[in-house]
């Protein structure tokens, strides 16, 4: 007996009348008490869709008319309200009829651009007939791509992002700091990841990659020195570059003072260019903790040896997991096998080893194939490198909790470090002494050139200031403590007086038509304008002089870094957050914090967060070293950019000279 759903649904339970026009194809007959089925009314196809009295609804009725499966029905138009989604069920995704979206090829292309520049996938991708066949299954519509195609688009979208963060870079209040970071590869040559590291008018720290650029290697200095200053011309940070961190080990002293000649020339000198070349702290860390290792190569070997075998098969593992509860060894770590690339492995891989030298030292007798070739006192110099090990991993670990961190939280571990390794240096333990010696003495040498920037950053933070250098300096340098304080006290001021001075430029106010308010602009000026002539008189001093010597004289004055620092300091709190505070302060410390911005965005490091255990350079493969010079810079740039979202963000009038 043939029933009509909407006139049997009326009878049974007008609150249940299926009103979806997917009852204008299908009729339901019954099929025996409690069952019926969907019958089609142009192809006769049956489908289930009442049994024991449960309905098995009507997505796949849907499906049977709007993808066109009915073969008789495919000249048949379905209603759009067909083609409408079903509503979610428990155990199905919602269905989306194909006919429901038009295809748009040109967003299709520029989903696969972003999709291989997120994920590093090569762009000959798109040729792959394994690629091409999954999306026509997708989309029959899909025009398949060429490598030539992609390659472009991928260009384009590089360019696209590249003018939104320069706008971004145009806008920004303060000053730029750049990181370069070497990567090497199999052919003659380097390539040069050039990082920009500042602070947006919102108080937002942002760290974007700006160039990669191939250079020759080894000999490589004229070429990255006219890269250098290509970038500063390209991105508009001519007159407005803070610091320059490279790593020394890297570069030649010819290098590094080409740059710093070169950087002087084109930017406004910020205490006489000290600020222009820093080591790595990165790779400072990883050379000391590679130089630690190589003292104990042997016995690291013998652990490694050790940990390999109880790991090399589940039988292994199970005789040691039984031997540690028959010991009740406390430690609950499990063992690791080092990755020789990253020395943090190795330190983990030895901490759980020590934790568990009881259960090694006796498991020869539980397993007779293992042989133990620690001894007792191999184990404790196990432990003492350990011990020091963990201070080098806390102080690089920070670079891995958040990237590219504020300057403020690296005098702390920086100074703490300092400390330890120069009493460990001084230890009565001739073992100890002997194996922290050599790496006190190039810490020592990393500390004293880096201190003063790191004490300058720690002073902008308000629950620090001044008085945790002076504390830090005074366990450190003991008596000649007051002369590294003084240090740092007149080059803060000093870099105040500077910022003042950029301040006293002269203005022009120009009246805004939105409103009643006064936008302050600086008037452009040379970029020679900092040498010793700027307003010179007849007298030879410079109105700036004269300016200097007034606030000197007047005994009344007192500048926002003296209120600053004789403020109370705010309370330590662990989820301080020191951009906040600067933002919200900012009308307050109107030139103070001007400079806070651009010390605060200073780096320490050239390495990304993956990359700050590595011990070996980082190599560009052969696939990425075979890609034009373009095509591999907007590959590499654009991913970074997405990566951090680095986006125009609406500068607000933060900074504005206002005169009583």
């Amino acid at each position: 007996m043939e029933l009509d759903i909407y006139e049997s649904e009326t009878h049974q339970n007008s609150r249940r009348r299926k009103k979806s026009t997917v009852w204008e194809h299908f009729t339901v007959k019954t099929d025996g008490p409690g069952c019926a089925r969907a019958y089609c009314k142009r192809c006769q196809k049956s489908f289930a869709y009442l049994k024991d009295s449960k309905q098995s609804g009507t997505s796949h009725l849907k499906r049977h008319i709007a993808l066109g499966i009915c073969q008789k029905n495919k000249k048949i138009p379905c209603s759009k309200t067909d083609a409408d989604p079903p509503k979610k069920r428990a155990k199905a995704k919602p269905y989306i009829a194909a006919t429901a979206i038009s295809f748009d090829q040109e967003r299709c292309n520029s989903k696969i651009a972003k999709m291989i520049i997120l994920h590093d996938y090569p762009l000959h991708i798109v040729e792959h007939q394994g690629f091409i066949d999954f999306v026509r299954a997708l989309q029959p519509q899909f025009n398949p791509l060429s490598f030539n195609a992609i390659q472009g688009d991928c260009v384009a979208m590089y360019r696209r992002e590249k003018q939104t963060l320069l706008n971004l870079i145009d806008r920004i209040p303060g000053r730029v700091n750049l990181t370069l970071d070497f990567w090497t590869s199999n052919q003659t040559s380097a390539y040069v990841f050039l990082r920009g590291h500042f602070i947006d008018g919102d108080w937002n720290l942002h760290h974007p990659i700006l160039n990669v650029f191939m250079v020759p290697f080894p000999d490589s200095d004229g070429s990255l020195n006219q890269a250098i200053m290509k970038c500063l011309s390209n991105w508009h940070l001519k007159g407005r570059l803070f610091t320059l961190v490279l790593d020394k080990p890297f570069s030649t002293e010819t290098l590094i003072g080409n740059l710093r000649s070169l950087l002087s020339v084109n930017n406004p000198v910020i205490l006489n260019g000290q600020f222009l070349s820093q080591n790595c702290y990165a790779r400072v860390l990883s050379r000391l903790a590679l130089d630690v290792l190589s003292a104990m190569r042997e016995t690291i070997d013998k652990v490694r040896e050790s940990v390999k075998y109880v790991k090399s098969s589940k039988s292994n593992e199970a005789n040691f997991l039984k031997l540690r509860q028959q010991l009740q060894v406390p430690s609950t770590m499990d063992l690791v096998i080092d990755d020789q690339s990253k020395w943090d492995t190795i330190y983990h891989m030895l901490v759980a080893a020590c934790k568990l030298k009881e259960a090694f030292v006796c498991f020869d007798a539980f397993d007779p194939d293992f042989r133990m070739t620690l001894t007792l006192d191999d184990w404790k110099q196990v432990e003492t490198l350990c011990r020091y090990l963990n201070y080098l991993y806390d102080a690089a670990n920070i670079l891995t909790v958040q990237p590219y961190p504020t300057a403020n939280v690296f005098f702390l571990e920086v100074s703490k470090l300092q400390v330890v390794l120069t009493c460990a240096a001084l230890s009565h333990d001739p073992f100890c002494s002997r194996l922290i010696m050599p790496l006190q003495k190039k810490f020592d040498q990393y500390w004293r050139e880096s201190c003063f920037i790191l004490a300058v950053a720690v002073a902008m933070d308000p629950r620090y200031k001044m008085k945790f250098v002076e504390s830090t300096f005074a366990k450190i340098f003991g008596d000649n403590a007051e002369y590294w304080i003084r240090v740092v006290e007149d080059g803060l001021n000093e870099l105040f007086l500077e910022y003042n001075i950029i301040e006293v430029l002269p203005f022009t106010a120009t009246n805004d038509n939105e409103g009643n308010e006064t936008t302050i602009k600086t008037e452009s000026f040379d970029e020679g304008a900092f040498d010793g002539s700027l307003f010179a008189g007849d007298d030879g001093l410079s109105d700036i002089e004269f300016y200097i010597s007034d606030l000197t004289c007047n005994q009344q004055f007192k500048s926002e870094l003296d209120e600053y620092l004789e403020e109370p300091l705010e309370t330590r709190v662990q989820e301080f957050d020191v951009l906040s505070w600067w933002r919200i302060n900012g009308l307050k410390y109107p030139t103070l914090s001007r400079l806070a911005s651009d010390i605060l965005c200073v780096p320490v490091s050239t390495l990304s967060a993956d990359a700050v255990f590595d011990t070996e350079m980082r190599k560009m493969d052969n696939y990425k070293s075979s890609l034009d010079s373009l095509t591999l810079e907007a590959l590499i740039c654009t991913k970074d950019w997405f990566r951090y979202k680095s986006s125009p963000i609406t500068v607000p009038n933060a900074f504005v000279k206002v005169e009583c």
